[in-house]
């Protein structure tokens, strides 16, 4: 079953039925179809429906449907997999909303339960409390599932020391297709010293004996040549002297049963890590030092291209580049062990060895970090490709023996020149597997066919080497085709008998490895068209909004909890843990929309967007370069144009408006929202949460008070323009009085606009586009004379700032001065760090809980703030993470109970852990957030600076 097409929702209803008179948890609106038919691949292949089992025996009963209807079933954890392993066409087994814990620890055994849908870290966590952890640990360790590890028999970057996936499990629980329960595992529960053991399915297990005695010399010597060889089934494990169905299950990317417990080995972490960086002039001179490298007994040996950094430059600024050796490839290595002199030493004898051209020693857990954070990113960073193009994966693992990898890179890159492409080499150097992203021209109409090409070259090309199609993500859609480049016909043969002997009746994710669907078949880029009469530019992806969302490869990073490592995305998953609240799930709702399957109107393209705080989170922490909150004012702006809107985005998306009216009465407007039955109704007609509380309007706006005089004159004062915003204007004067005083004495002379100013964030926020391109482009002229004379144009609240920096290019992108304004508009942090001879005051004693606003941190960058308070002395926790207001979001009437979560996940523990610390909070929606959920003021910067 090849077809991708999405089927009418009636036409499911009969297999529906069935699943939820089984009593199970069962989606199969369309908008739940899209988002599974794509993982992380190329790929995508609609489900009929989605079920979340809740137990083990809604597993059985799922398993029973798909008998009872011949419709096929895919296991699926987190959705990460490159190579399309977790989508299928028929019935698909989400186990990470519920099946998704760590049963037990036993630090003693030195092994773990877990259900196959707990993710990696959470296992960690549970692990490390106990003084272990699991050993392997890839690059999505913090949102991929065990069960999608052991289905790919995954390695991650420390193989070296701890193995792949298959030698660190103990043991398995599984149902065969035909509903038997099968249990593996070890006589003393560790496969390194135990026998293998197994009961149940007998039958099964006869059958594989028998496929096994007619191809034993086959067995014997095509496979398990080299470490990274996984291709295939791991059909060694299953010869007589071996015969061990643990280690052959594992990799068997959920074709031959589905697992619902695993019991795995977890191992005692060294306690002293260093890293040492080794430059070389080429990624092939990296490839050729790898063998040599592995004798001094690191733990992990990743190689790094030039042309990744090359990215994350351009996504992230050069700030963000860690400092490296000199060279344009690199090899991060990392050396560990129980001394830390000895660690030392040997980490300075690499360093010292010769092998490089250029090394560091990197001792600072924090620099690592940084580095590791890198690495981790690959797969995202090398989303674009060196010639800014879209890059996909496809070629995603393939491996050869170590030391043939210098040869081999340096064939590949001939390889992929000779297809007219480009490409972003790195990975697991030591153990010879490279990642890499293709540039693959799908946007053309012989984009598949290049593919399909380009595959089969480069399949041949490992086969040459003597290496394997995949390293550690599995062959799944992507290379499962493509097997007999390196492997015999006997040995196809042998994998097509396991299967048989598992699963007769082809139910469990058919089209991967046996019987495998075309390579180049149900390539999810295939069809997108650009949409005409956008609202915005999309500068960044040639105006095209397919490809904006087509950015998101699936790689699943808003998945995790990304608050943990100082992000914000995506603050709406962590409350919900609802795929459909994540980054990648409206963007695969968005995919359907692009390709034509969906309406901009139709409700679950309103039920994904729905909960989108529009926090921009993802526009810098979702490592493609996803800017959800531009995606959905696009979406508001399609489906509400020339209709009629919900009465919020009259209220409260046209907020400077109200609030400009407001502040010629502004007792009146207080005094109207306070009153018990009138002020009720206000908020209802408002579109406002009963449950919040209204910020009073200023007795007198800030544009009626100032007067530069009223500050003091100087004539050797110098000129800057302050950007009074409307919050600042109708609600926070004395933020704005503030910034005066601050700018003042620091040798400036504020004065605002020839006439009112806005950004239109509300305005943008509720897609109303076609008013806020207006009142953009009467701000833009305003603005422009003195963004010409070089006069600094100082805001105070982020939101607006990011407009003027980020927006303005989406909905002005041919004005004239659009650009100029953009960059004359600058912050106050950034602005007095970069004034000679200012100082910040001594803050010391002071305790700040620093909340910054999302759009601070995703556009602006909050590193100079951070510098900036450091100098002042002061105690400062920056918590990361949304407060969960975001504008106009947390106000609206169906989104308190999201908002308060949001809130609760980090800013509202770090307030009641630190009574009496002042709260540092630039955004006047944060400010908000405090002031409503604890009752507790707060102060903008300019407030703390003027202390």
């Amino acid at each position: 079953m090849t077809t991708a097409s999405m089927k009418p929702e009636q036409d499911n209803r009969e297999v529906v039925d069935a699943l939820k008179r089984a009593g199970l948890e069962v989606r199969a609106d369309a908008g739940t179809r899209g988002m599974y038919a794509s993982d992380a691949s190329l790929y995508r292949v609609p489900p009929l429906a989605v079920v979340r089992p809740r137990h083990v025996d809604e597993v059985a009963a799922t398993l029973a449907v798909a008998r009872q209807t011949g419709l096929p079933l895919t296991s699926r954890g987190a959705g990460t997999s490159t190579a399309g392993n977790a989508v299928g066409p028929g019935i698909v087994l989400d186990f990470s909303r519920h099946l998704n814990r760590v049963l037990a620890v036993d630090p003693e055994a030195r092994t773990a339960v877990v259900e196959p849908g707990v993710v990696h870290a959470v296992l960690q966590r549970a692990a490390i409390a106990h003084g272990v952890r699991f050993g392997p640990d890839p690059s999505t360790h913090a949102r991929c599932t065990i069960g999608g590890m052991i289905g790919n028999n995954a390695c991650g970057s420390r193989s070296l020391a701890y193995g792949r996936t298959s030698d660190n499990v103990a043991g398995l629980e599984l149902l065969t297709a035909a509903g038997d329960r099968l249990t593996t595992g070890y006589t003393t529960g560790r496969a390194a010293t135990g026998k293998p053991t197994w009961s149940g399915a007998d039958a099964v297990i006869e059958n594989v004996r028998n496929v096994m005695a007619t191809h034993l010399a086959t067995a014997r010597t095509e496979l398990d040549r080299f470490g990274r060889q996984v291709s295939g089934y791991a059909a060694q494990y299953l010869l007589p002297e071996r015969f061990d169905l643990t280690r052959a299950l594992v990799g068997s990317e959920g074709t031959l049963g589905v697992i619902t417990q695993a019991t795995v080995n977890l191992i005692v972490d060294t306690p002293v890590r260093m890293m040492v960086v080794l430059g070389f002039p080429d990624i092939v001179a990296a490839g050729e030092a790898a063998p040599a490298v592995v004798a001094h007994r690191p733990t992990s040996c990743e190689g790094l291209d030039s042309r990744l950094l090359d990215v994350l430059r351009a996504r992230r600024g050069t700030a963000a580049t860690p400092s490296l050796p000199m060279g344009r490839a690199w090899l991060f290595v990392e050396v560990a062990g129980e001394d830390q002199d000895e660690v030392f030493a040997r980490a300075q004898a690499l360093a010292r060895s010769g092998i490089a051209d250029d090394a560091a020693v990197v001792t600072d857990p924090a620099t690592q970090a940084r580095l590791w954070r890198v690495r981790e990113d690959g797969a995202g960073l090398a989303g674009r490709s060196p010639a800014d193009s879209p890059a996909w994966p496809g070629w995603e693992d393939a491996a050869v023996p170590p030391e043939r990898l210098g040869a081999y890179l340096a064939r590949f890159d001939e390889l992929v020149a000779s297809h007219t492409m480009t490409s972003v080499p790195y990975g697991h150097f030591a153990d010879g597997c490279v990642h890499v992203r293709l540039d693959f021209p799908l946007n053309r109409p012989d984009g598949t066919t290049v593919l399909r090409e380009f595959l089969t070259d480069a399949a041949r090309l490992v086969g040459e080497f003597g290496g394997s199609l995949s390293g550690e993500h599995g062959d799944g859609r992507a290379r499962s085709e493509l097997l007999p480049y390196m492997y015999s016909a006997d040995a196809i043969s042998l994998f097509a008998g396991v299967k048989h002997a598992f699963d007769p009746t082809n139910l469990l994710n058919p089209g991967v490895l046996v019987d495998p669907d075309p390579v180049d078949a149900n390539i999810r880029l295939s069809g997108t068209f650009p949409l005409s009469r956008l609202a915005m530019a999309y500068p960044h992806d040639d105006g095209d909004l397919g490809q904006a969302v087509h950015r998101c490869s699936g790689v699943g990073k808003c998945r995790a909890d990304n608050s943990a490592a100082g992000g914000v995305m995506c603050p709406s998953y962590l409350a919900s843990r609802e795929e459909k609240d994540s980054t990648r799930g409206r963007a695969r709702v968005l995919q359907e929309v692009v390709r034509g399957e969906l309406p901009w109107s139709h409700p679950s393209v309103r039920d994904a967007m729905d909960l989108c705080l529009s926090c921009k989170g993802c526009a810098s922490d979702c490592p493609t370069g996803i800017d959800m909150a531009t995606y959905k004012s696009e979406v508001l702006h399609q489906t509400y144009r020339r209709r009629l809107r919900p009465r919020s985005h009259y209220t409260l998306g046209r907020l400077p408006f109200w609030a400009r009216l407001a502040g010629r009465t502004p007792r009146l407007a207080n005094a109207a929202v306070r009153l018990p039955v009138i002020g009720r109704l206000l908020l209802w007609l408002a579109g406002v949460d009963k449950r919040r509380s209204v910020p009073a309007f200023a007795r007198r706006p800030f544009h009626r008070t100032f007067t530069p005089a009223r500050h003091g004159s100087q004539t050797d004062l110098k000129p800057v323009v302050l950007f009074a915003d409307s919050f600042s204007d109708a609600f926070s004067p004395e933020v704005a009085e503030a910034t005066v005083r601050v700018l003042h004495a620091a040798g400036y002379e504020p004065r605002l606009a020839s006439r009112p100013v806005c950004c239109g964030l509300t305005w943008i926020t509720t897609g109303q586009l076609d008013t806020a391109r207006k009142i953009l482009r009467r701000t833009v002229g305003t603005l422009a004379a003195d963004a010409r004379a070089r006069v600094p144009i100082i805001g105070i609240e982020p939101s607006c700032i990011a407009v003027l920096r980020s927006d303005i290019h989406e909905l002005l992108p041919d004005h004239p001065d659009g650009a100029i304004v953009a960059g004359a508009v600058t912050t106050l942090a950034e602005f007095l760090t970069s004034t000679p001879g200012w100082s910040p005051p001594d803050l010391t004693g002071v305790e700040v809980i620093a909340q910054p606003h999302c759009h601070h941190h995703a556009v602006l960058g909050w590193r100079t703030d951070a510098d900036l308070l450091a100098k002042t002395g002061a105690t400062v926790r920056t918590l990361a993470g949304c407060c969960g207001l975001a504008g106009n979001f947390g106000v609206e009437l169906g989104h308190y109970e999201v908002s308060v979560a949001v809130a609760e996940q980090n800013l509202l523990p770090a307030l009641d852990a630190a009574p009496d610390a002042v709260v540092l909070a630039d955004g006047f929606s944060c400010r908000t957030q405090v002031a409503d959920l604890r009752d507790r003021p707060s102060v903008h910067l300019a407030q703390l600076l003027d202390r």
